[in-house]
């Protein structure tokens, strides 16, 4: 290139350095991604992440009394930032010998507020609310009575459950570990404090 036709020193200079400031620019502009952030010291888990983790974990089955069998499973997760709360939709199969036909189906909607169990680095569902059960097929007392056993099972069966388990990389930057502060549910994943 001519030595006319080269843009001067302080212009390369200015130049990188507006496309360097452009490019953090939309890095901060985008929506949280998985992992660490070393400028805020947050951690966010995507919900593809968090509901690929959930999935392992289902089926899930449970007896009730002696009298029925629960089966919960095809979790879908629902996130309500609002209330701060992660939320679950399931398939739900109650059986039992007393039942024409032996075995119901229908849907289980729960809500839960969150908790940090730090001895498994875990994430957990506590103290999850049964917000609505529909059963297939089943009407009047009968179908209120299936309800409340639906519900009852699947808070407990649920109680304590991970939503996600951290890996220990995955709180370790350089020579400091991390601990897990505030939990705050997002549109698009869960974002926690790291100090």
């Amino acid at each position: 290139m001519p030595l006319a036709a080269r843009p001067a020193p302080a212009l390369l200079h200015r130049r990188t350095l507006l496309t360097g400031l452009a490019g953090a620019a939309t890095a901060i502009a985008l929506p949280a991604r998985a992992g660490f952030n070393f400028f805020t010291s947050e951690y966010t888990a995507t919900r593809a992440e968090l509901e690929a983790q959930v999935r392992r974990r289902f089926p899930l089955q449970q007896g009730y009394g002696g009298l029925f069998t629960v089966q919960l499973s095809d979790p879908r997760l629902g996130l309500q930032p609002a209330a701060n709360r992660a939320a679950l939709t399931l398939r739900v199969a109650i059986a039992s010998p007393f039942l024409d036909p032996g075995t119901v189906g229908g849907w289980l909607a729960i809500s839960s507020a969150l908790r940090y169990d730090a001895p498994a680095l875990t994430l957990r569902l506590d103290q999850p609310r049964a917000e609505r059960v529909e059963l297939e097929g089943l009407g009047g007392q009968d179908a209120v009575r299936l309800q409340r056993v639906g519900a009852a099972v699947a808070q407990e069966a649920l109680q304590g459950q991970p939503l996600h388990t951290f890996r220990p990389e995955e709180l370790t930057v350089g020579r400091k570990t991390y601990e897990i502060g505030d939990i705050t549910v997002l549109d698009d994943g869960i974002k926690v404090q790291l100090r």
